[in-house]
This record gives C-alpha cells, structure tokens and sequence, in this order.
C-alpha cells in the first residue's frame, strides 16, 4: 500500500470505531437475550465471488412479517421523510486513496494532531447511546477509516445514507430509493452501495448471499422474518434503536441465536 495510506489506515485504525471495535475483524459475540421465532439452516449456496456482482436471486424468497417491528419504532403515517439517495450515490462519499506526492504525505505528517482529535471526539460520540435503545448518539452515522477496504467503505457510507430513517415494513424493496426502510431494506441497501448486491432482497433472501459463515469486515445474520448486520465489528439493525429517527448503528452485539450468518468471499 502506499505511504499515504499507510499513514491514514494506521491513524484511523487506531483511533476510529472500526479499530476499537477490533478493527473489522468481523467478531460477532452474542450478548443478552433477544427473542426469536424462527431458526433456519444455513444454505450452501455461493454467490458470485466478484465484487460488484448482484449477489443471490432476487425475488426466491417471499417477505414476511418482521418479529422485531415492534421493536423497530414503526414510523406512524403522518411521517414523511425526504427520499434516499441511490446506493451509488451514496458510495461516493468513499474515495479511494491513491498514490501520494511528497506534498500531500508532509501534509499527512502536519494534519495528524487534528486527525487525532477529530477521531477521539467520534469515538465519544459514537459510544454514547441515546436514551430507550442501543442507537449511538451525535448525528447516528459513524466514521469511516480508510484502513478499511473500499467496498467496506462503501458499505458504511450506504448504511450512514439511511442510518436515521424510519422504519417501515416493506421499506425500500420496491426501489432502492425510499423514503423509510424495514431490516431487509436498510442492510440491502448499505450492500448495494458496497457493489455486494445487485437488488433488494427479503431477509428469507439474504439467508443464501454471499457465502456461508462470519466474514472479516462484514457479516449478515438473517433468518425468514429479520436482519441485520456487524460491519467492522459494529452493529447496524434495525431493531433496538432508540426512537423513530434514531440511528441503525448501536452499540454492542446482539444474541445470533436463530440467525443464518452470511459473508461476502474475502471481506
């Protein structure tokens, strides 16, 4: 890699939530009792291994009634909320880093002090919790490290796009473009911006994406009613937040009891 990103992965890896969650290793340790009500065998089937691919069949699986909605703060009718960007759109928050001039690594070395405060005051931020749930606090996205590999970036940025929009069930499988998403649609669409997924997909779906087992920076739980996902060792569900606008990050783990984990091959 080059200097230039030797320099920002080790500073943000040391310092953002990604590294003191454990830096994407993709660890997911359940934690306290979470209700369940279905418990479905892992499918073997692999998608396909190239990143940007659609990945799994769209459409195999129907949706069904979500057990954690309740716990998810359904928005109320009267909520209108601005549309989505695409997941492309949103990925673009993301550039990757390319090979650095003399000038711009001098500039590194000068920028690292206020790199330093800057992640140290996202780590506070992202270890308060709001009050009535598990959603972190500040404006409920969380910071990006560039140690991360650019389609986990993506994934990030995709998920930090929709982080604070209502739920709705059904939310975001007619389009990528929403203006409130249930569990399938929230980690749908974070996936999308990553290039991991070509459409929405149900949870029954996301049962058989990817490839079987936790992966290293991004792992799917899901089973025929919900999901969510751990990406760089932190959670983003639906269920559990903390309000009707609160955010889809948490912090903490959840108990996976019940739940199909899922990975895409190499992340």
């Amino acid at each position: 890699m080059p200097s230039r990103g030797k320099l920002a992965g080790a500073v943000a890896c040391a310092l953002s939530v990604a590294a003191v969650m454990g830096c994407g290793t993709g660890a997911v340790a359940p934690s306290g009792p979470r209700s369940k009500t279905a418990t479905v065998a892992a499918s073997g089937n692999v998608a396909a291994a190239t990143v940007g691919a659609p990945a799994g069949t769209h459409g195999s699986v129907r949706e069904v009634a979500d057990p954690q909605e309740a716990a998810s703060f359904p928005a109320p009718a009267s909520v209108h909320h601005a549309a989505a960007a695409t997941p492309a759109k949103a990925g673009e928050a993301v550039v990757a880093a390319g090979a650095p001039s003399d000038a711009e690594v001098r500039s590194e070395l000068q920028q690292m002090k206020a790199v330093e405060r800057t992640a140290k005051q996202a780590q506070r931020q992202q270890r308060t919790v709001v009050p009535g749930g598990r959603s972190i606090g500040g404006n409920g996205t969380v910071t990006i490290s560039a140690a991360l590999p650019e389609a986990v970036q993506k994934v990030i940025a995709g998920a930090n796009e929709i982080t604070d929009f209502p739920y709705v069930f059904g939310g975001g499988h007619a389009s990528f473009v929403d203006n409130a998403y249930d569990c399938s649609g929230s980690v749908s669409y974070a996936l999308a911006a990553g290039g991991l997924l070509g459409a929405p997909q149900t949870s029954g779906e996301l049962e058989s994406w990817g490839a079987p087992g936790p992966g290293r920076y991004i792992t799917v739980l899901a089973n025929a009613g919900h999901t969510y996902m751990y990406v760089a060792g932190m959670l983003y569900d639906t269920a559990g937040r903390s309000g009707v606008y609160a955010s889809r990050w948490q912090v903490g783990s959840v108990d996976n009891s019940g739940f199909v984990a899922r990975h895409w091959p190499g992340l």
